[in-house]
């Protein structure tokens, strides 16, 4: 079962940019789209441990300001030929609240 916890507000995130929270779990990294999508993803490239939270969003994509891997907002998985996954939670919105489901 998920514990929703609310955890910004849309306005809180820049558009094509990202805000982090801090959580027992770790960095968690929120980005928001163009169109106004949050993911949740770990800040952490499956990589090398870069902060994908300094990187440029791209449609439902982030770029690592590391090595420019692509990450996948939606799963948290690397474009290929890239291999890798960063683990992303579950988010959900009720109004302009944001809400990530913690395990």
């Amino acid at each position: 079962m998920n514990n929703w916890k609310q955890v910004a507000t849309l306005e809180d995130i820049p558009p094509l940019g990202s805000r982090v929270i801090n959580t027992a779990q770790g960095d968690i990294a929120l980005f928001r789209t163009a169109e106004n999508e949050v993911f949740a993803l770990l800040d952490k490239c499956p990589h090398k441990g870069g902060h994908l939270s300094q990187g440029i969003v791209f449609g439902k994509k982030v770029a690592c300001p590391m090595h420019n891997w692509h990450i996948q907002l939606e799963d948290g998985n690397a474009v290929a030929p890239d291999v890798g996954c960063a683990r992303n939670y579950p988010v959900k919105m009720e109004g302009s609240a944001v809400f990530i489901a913690l395990a």
